[in-house]
């Protein structure tokens, strides 16, 4: 069985925590059912569906602890599972960050689950597929893309008497667009809990129109332009920085949130005053697990205000070495923005360029969170508040901190790679070379 509920995943894990010997055992349970469609050159090339339940049995003898893996559930597997763990943990080094488990936690409802997905059928994913191959084909444009779909559960139990649970969906689109000659390429992307939200024809016609738009591009001097940056554009940037966002990190000296004799820039503004972040794990159109792999609960929390560092996550282990509260790392984070959409942002850029979405981004100063990377699938050039002509593509080296306080003007966010951005109008965007590549 793939998809068990909480009571089935619970009687399982209880079974396997009542062969336990060690001083503490903890046992994590996760299922799946994947399905996918591929497609290129206009004609879908794979599609499948996969099912899988796994299983991880960790057992601990003070600091000493050991893992085995196992996706056979008879009551010989599951012991033997058990008992090697238990060898594993004796042959061990100790760890000094070992963390004893956690007891029981109080838990948010979770709001991932979504049964339409659940359902979604090969018919569906065949229809999605040609939504965005058929049209492209009209127009003499070559399509390629996936559409990943899945239901999926994790669970947690413990010795201590610790349980959680939790079924979640999801449904990813991304397309790449053409034209015949190869000289033009639009890019689009959509992912939701809910799969009544997608709809694969609306968003292939945007990377349609994109790839007519950016055929024969034209070369521009690189340097420091006002760009309107999609949410595909900065959420990698943005990711990462929230990434380097750890307390630990920031004690140590090795974080852009780092002071000198160990303090750190909690509590002081460091971005645009528009600039709020926050994670909540229930939020309706970006939800969650509310708890982490280790078993803490998860909340709302906000992490920037205004532009202020409001907290940082912490580790349970660091949070007892310096007296801290431990906040496990969110599962996805929201920035707030405004109301208007890309293409109303447009309409207010004197002089810039529009950024579809960046790529190969690679880090070149972690301390300063600088990185580069390049502009890819629909760069154009803007004045008056109109696209005019599309622009060769271009590296940037920039840093999200000086982004993020270089901003204009924000838009209303919108879901993607698991994250809440907003398009955004950022002045002094640093370009520092053309690239060729379409």
């Amino acid at each position: 069985m793939t998809m068990m509920d909480s009571k089935q995943a619970k009687s399982l894990m209880d079974k396997v925590l009542g062969f336990s010997k060690a001083e503490e055992c903890e046992v994590n349970l996760t299922g799946s059912v994947t399905g996918n469609v591929r497609y290129a050159l206009n004609t879908v090339t794979t599609s499948g569906v996969t099912e899988d339940v796994t299983m991880v049995v960790q057992s601990a003898y003070g600091k000493k602890s050991g893992v085995a893996t196992i996706n056979q559930f008879d009551d010989k597997s599951l012991e033997r599972a058990v008992r090697t763990s238990e060898e594993l943990a004796r042959l061990s080094p100790e760890s000094e960050e070992y963390m004893p488990r956690l007891s029981q936690q109080e838990y948010l409802e979770g709001k991932g689950f979504v049964d339409a997905t659940a359902k979604i059928t090969a018919e569906y994913r065949a229809q999605a597929a040609a939504d965005s191959i058929i049209p492209s084909r009209k127009a003499e444009l070559t399509a390629a893309g996936f559409i990943n779909d899945n239901a999926s559960f994790a669970a947690m139990a413990n010795s201590k008497g610790l349980f959680a649970y939790y079924p979640s969906t999801g449904i990813d689109f991304s397309t790449t667009i053409r034209t015949a000659d190869g000289t033009g390429s639009g890019w689009a992307s959509r992912d939701f809990n809910d799969v009544r939200l997608l709809n694969t024809a609306d968003a292939s016609k945007v990377a349609m129109d994109k790839a007519v738009r950016s055929a024969e591009a034209k070369a521009i001097e690189p340097g420091k332009y006002t760009v309107i940056l999609e949410p595909a554009a900065s959420v990698t940037l943005i990711n990462n920085m929230a990434g380097s966002m750890g307390r630990r990190l920031a004690d140590e000296g090795r974080s852009f949130l780092s002071k000198e004799g160990g303090e750190t820039k909690i509590g002081e503004k460091l971005f645009d005053e528009r600039v709020t972040v926050y994670s909540d794990p229930q939020n309706a159109d970006n939800p969650y697990s509310p708890w982490s792999g280790d078993g803490q609960a998860h909340a709302k929390r906000t992490w920037i205000k205004d532009g202020v560092v409001q907290q940082l996550p912490c580790s349970r282990y660091w949070a007892e070495q310096k007296d801290y509260e431990a906040i496990a790392n969110p599962g996805g984070w929201i920035m707030v923005g405004g109301s208007e959409s890309t293409d109303e942002l447009i309409k207010g850029v004197r002089r810039g360029i529009l950024v579809t979405r960046t790529w190969y981004i690679r880090s070149v100063d972690p301390q300063t969170q600088l990185y580069t990377g390049l502009t890819r699938d629909g760069t154009f050039f803007v004045e008056n508040g109109e696209i005019q002509y599309p622009v060769k593509n271009l590296r940037f080296n920039e840093s999200p901190v000086i982004m993020l306080n270089n901003i204009e003007k924000l838009g209303k966010p919108v879901r993607i790679n698991g994250n809440m951005v907003p398009p955004m109008v950022v002045r002094d965007f640093t370009f520092t070379s053309l690239s060729d590549a379409v």
